[in-house]
């Protein structure tokens, strides 16, 4: 146990190591040369660029909500015990979802490890609590609510709905683009107009920084000219560089006006693209979300015979698992002994 005094000093150094200044923390850094006092703020900023902003938003929120949760029982959070650790995801079951708790456990590890202190994730009162939770979960019914992924057939009426107004040409291209490179949210409203060269064979689509890949390497994504020039994702993107050019953020904000904004749209404009559209089209806006549209490309081509290795090279996914539970949702339909009873 610690007093008062000693936990808000914890919660200063953890919030610190957050966001990567740990590195900076040396007890004698106020005796180091100049030269040197620069060289460890520049290891800094390299190491709170570790992590992508949305990443280092969740986590030091995730770390805020243990620190807070230590003082009021008084317990040291930095550093903490696996015990304390244990208490809290116990404490936290009560409202938050086992995938949340994993967060905020990745959270609270980072900022140990950041500011030079080992936490044993796998310690038993840590590992036998998780796996507690997630099975009286499980037993409760309390399943992870997945979105529905948007098919063929939902991204055609959905685009159905959007005029040939600047918002609609532009959201036009936001969903069979995102639909079509199983892009994340935030890869799509990432890319500038740069990033998209137009070729004779379609659209060759440069994602330079995504969440598989903080470091920033990037890859190509092939978008292919569709059948239907009214689903063609390459005329429509086509269609809207022409009006916002080759240069700044390839989807911007656009005013009740039409007129084209210079300001990137953030990803929680994608979900209400695909939300608003959804609804238009007689769909259930609350069953879709941004992540649909990444979804939905993967069950498509998985329902329609594509690979394991084809769909990954589109999505960019690394986990084998994850991409067969969409060519498991794809393909329920196709060979089910269910349709060989004759009712």
């Amino acid at each position: 146990m610690s007093d008062k005094k000693t936990i808000i000093g914890s919660h200063s150094a953890g919030e610190k190591a957050m966001v990567g200044t740990a590195v900076a923390t040396l007890s004698h850094a106020a005796q180091l040369p100049a030269a040197q006092v620069e060289l460890i703020e520049r290891a800094r900023d390299y190491a709170a660029g570790a992590k992508s902003e949305s990443t280092r938003k969740s986590y030091e929120g995730d770390w805020t909500d243990f620190t807070t949760w230590c003082a009021a029982q008084g317990f040291d959070a930095m550093p903490a015990t696996p015990s304390v650790v244990g208490l809290f995801l116990a404490d936290r079951a009560s409202v938050l979802k086992p995938s949340s708790l994993s967060r905020r456990l990745a959270a609270i590890s980072v900022a140990h490890r950041q500011a030079g202190h080992h936490l044993d994730t796998r310690a038993p009162q840590i590992r036998d609590v998780m796996t507690g939770i997630r099975r009286s979960k499980a037993q409760a019914g309390v399943v992870t609510a997945k979105k529905t992924a948007t098919v063929s057939d939902d991204i055609r009426a959905m685009v159905g709905t959007l005029a040939e107004s600047a918002i609609g040409t532009r959201d036009r291209a936001l969903l069979l683009l995102g639909f079509a490179g199983a892009f994340r949210r935030s890869e799509l409203v990432a890319l500038d107009a740069g990033d998209v060269a137009v070729r004779k064979e379609g659209l060759a689509v440069t994602i330079r920084v995504s969440k598989t890949d903080q470091e920033g390497v990037g890859r190509q994504v092939a978008i292919c000219y569709g059948a239907d020039p009214a689903t063609c994702p390459v005329r429509a993107v086509k269609a809207w560089l022409a009006r916002v050019g080759s240069d700044g953020p390839l989807f911007r904000s656009v005013n009740k006006g039409g007129a084209i904004g210079t300001e990137r749209l953030s990803d929680k404009a994608v979900v209400l693209v695909v939300k608003r559209t959804a609804e238009a089209a007689g769909l259930d806006p609350a069953a879709y979300a941004g992540h649909s549209l990444r979804s939905g490309f993967a069950t498509t081509a998985a329902r329609n015979g594509a690979s394991e290795a084809a769909i990954m090279r589109q999505t960019g996914h690394r986990s084998v698992q994850v991409v067969r539970g969409y060519i498991r949702e794809g393909g329920l339909f196709n060979d089910t002994a269910a349709a060989k009873l004759g009712l």
